[in-house]
């Protein structure tokens, strides 16, 4: 079980909140049809995580809005307990997690791209085909999981859709997980209502509480990594150097791959 007096860091996407499909054909941003409901649902899919985590007596809650630039939550709508991290500009996933913090919880996060899945993409739909650790794809939640694992802290809670928490399952062993939508296609889906929803965060963040904590996410170090774009010139622009500074090897048109041995260096 976690300690009274515990601090967490949530961090939110909007994509696998629940009735959230985006449009056909686009990701879900601000002109598409959908995102002010999805702001609403994100705040108070957060809020049940907040009230549970503060119920089974946290300290502090930091809640990060992590969609695309920083600026999506109904801010007044949030736990008034919580603070609040917003906006772009810091070149740093998880701003200040090297404070210390007992967990980590991602709500609303999405897959990475598999047949089906939801809205899935890796970090931008228009960049990436995909990234691959030690030759395992891996989506936002493992690279973000590792980043945590960095500083010590374990992923305990994730909710999305069934495809993403099955890879979360496959990638977190003990994370407690909460499905509040069945994929159909990359704009279509089977949804939970959003109050179930709310209620099962809030059920299952508290026994994420109760429960042994699980051990901080790690790829290894150092580890190889892979990214395919969707552009011949991404690829030919691409500057990431392996960690004896090598250039990253060109494998395709489309695809260079390194060695690193620190999980922030793939998003520098």
């Amino acid at each position: 079980m976690f300690r009274n007096g515990g601090r967490f860091y949530i961090s939110v996407d909007l994509e696998g909140l629940a009735c959230v499909i985006g449009e056909y054909g686009k990701g879900l941003g601000f002109d598409t049809p959908g995102y002010a409901f999805a702001r609403g649902e994100a705040t108070e899919e957060v809020n049940a995580a907040v009230k549970a985590l503060y119920d089974r007596k946290a300290s502090e809650v930091w809640v990060w809005d992590s969609h695309g630039k920083g600026y999506n939550l109904l801010y007044d709508k949030l736990d008034p307990r919580a603070k609040i991290v917003m906006g772009a500009g810091s070149k740093k996933r998880f701003p200040l997690i090297e404070t210390g913090f007992d967990g980590v919880l991602f709500i609303g996060y999405h897959g990475y791209d598999v047949p089906n899945a939801v809205l899935a993409h890796v970090y931008s739909s228009a960049t990436y085909q995909y990234m691959r650790v030690n030759g395992r794809d891996v989506g936002e939640a493992q690279i973000d999981g590792a980043i945590a694992g960095k500083y010590g802290v374990p992923v305990i809670f994730l909710s999305s859709d069934d495809i993403c928490v099955s890879q979360a399952n496959n990638s977190f062993p003990g994370v407690k997980t909460v499905v509040t939508k069945r994929s159909l296609a990359w704009n279509s889906c089977v949804s939970e209502h959003p109050e179930t929803v709310k209620k099962a965060i809030y059920a299952a963040v508290c026994d994420a509480l109760e429960s042994p904590a699980p051990e901080p996410f790690a790829f290894g170090s150092p580890f190889e990594y892979e990214i395919r774009y969707k552009r011949i010139e991404y690829a030919e622009s691409c500057s990431l150097r392996s960690f004896d500074n090598t250039p990253f090897e060109r494998v395709d048109a489309y695809t260079v791959k390194g060695t690193l041995a620190d999980p922030e260096d793939i998003l520098r």
